[in-house]
């Protein structure tokens, strides 16, 4: 795998080269493709670059460690402890970058929470799904944007659409797609029983207009007013937009925004759905027959597949996919992902080593 990395090193400098030269300049298109896959491959390549650095001096160290000299031998042990663990650090995350699939390197991504089952209390839970993976992306530095809202009756959301944007996003969220069941005692409940609800979690990651190129004849819009709660302002404005998109009987599909008070702002917020849906649907048809790991790992596809169970009674998350069980709900629930994420992240990765040999 690593000769794939010095493929990787040589393409950087081959752009590097492009980029100074003032005749790729003048060329817009062609300068800007260049610069976004320079800038891309140097999150990989400016690591791998410390890396060797970082070989030559273990090997180095070493070759002093075997010195008959116990000077030499103390300097390579000391040179050792301390640039070890960095190395070893560079080692498995070059590793782990290389295990990556180049369809699913996405550093942008939209996360759609629907209620499922189950009422009010389905919607209470979407919300607390939606709270639960905002606090882990500001934890990560990453930055999140609402996108549409259908607020429940009682609380939470009937649905919620966001979009979640940063570095190797797509990679720590895409395990989260499908059916999400969480049971406990709602604050109704009088007899103290405990209720079983659900909500659907899709992530979808969000290409960019080169990736998913939707002509103008491909769909229709119209402007219409907003519903729900805002005053005057909906009552007399047709800022809402509802698009269809309607190529191919197959790939006809309807999307609609309303929570901005501008309809350009609405109808650029829908292009990026539909732009995320399509995608989405692409990819299905180019994968349907992926390998058993995948399908280990997000089930069929099937957004109503149950892929974990949330018990507040037992404060136990439970991933059925690969049968890990956490008693840390309240940390979880909270934004504390990583002890579910970085399980199935191994699991992917011991998989697809698996599948190498």
């Amino acid at each position: 795998m690593w000769a794939v990395m010095d493929q990787k090193l040589a393409r950087y400098r081959e752009l590097e080269d492009q980029l100074s030269d003032p005749g790729l300049a003048a060329d817009m298109t062609r300068f800007t493709a260049a610069a976004k896959e320079h800038g891309k491959l140097a999150k990989l390549v400016k690591p791998y670059q410390e890396y060797l650095e970082l070989d030559r001096n273990v090997s180095e160290a070493k070759k002093w460690v075997a010195d008959p000299d116990p000077e030499m031998q103390a300097v390579g042990e000391s040179e050792l402890a301390n640039i070890g663990p960095r190395y070893e650090t560079l080692h498995k995350w070059i590793e782990d970058q290389l295990l990556v699939d180049p369809n699913e390197d996405f550093d942008s991504l939209i996360m759609e929470i629907r209620a499922g089952t189950g009422g009010d209390e389905a919607a209470l839970f979407a919300g607390d799904l939606y709270e639960m993976y905002t606090r882990y992306a500001r934890a990560r530095g990453w930055a999140t944007e609402d996108i549409s809202h259908h607020p429940g009756e009682a609380g939470g959301f009937k649905e919620v659409v966001f979009n979640v944007k940063g570095d190797g996003v797509y990679q720590h969220l895409k395990f989260e797609s499908g059916g999400h069941r969480v049971q406990r005692v709602p604050k109704t409940e009088t007899q103290g029983r405990i209720h079983t609800s659900a909500a659907t979690v899709a992530i979808l990651p969000e290409p960019d207009e080169v990736q998913v190129n939707i002509a103008s004849d491909d769909i229709e819009w119209e402007r219409m007013r907003a519903g729900g709660a805002g005053g005057q302002h909906v009552n007399k404005t047709e800022s809402a937009v509802r698009i269809w998109y309607r190529k191919g009987t197959a790939d006809e599909m309807e999307v609609k925004c309303q929570d901005e008070r501008s309809q350009g702002k609405n109808y650029d917020r829908a292009m990026r759905i539909l732009r995320s849906r399509l995608f989405e649907r692409q990819q299905e048809r180019l994968h349907r027959e992926r390998a058993d790991m995948r399908k280990s790992l997000i089930g069929t596809g099937d957004r109503n597949a149950r892929i974990r169970t949330y018990n507040f009674p037992q404060n136990r998350v439970t991933d059925h996919r690969i049968e890990l069980t956490v008693y840390r709900l309240d940390s979880v629930i909270m934004g504390e992902l990583d002890e579910l994420v970085k399980p199935l992240l191994e699991h992917e990765k011991q998989e697809k080593l698996a599948g190498m040999k």
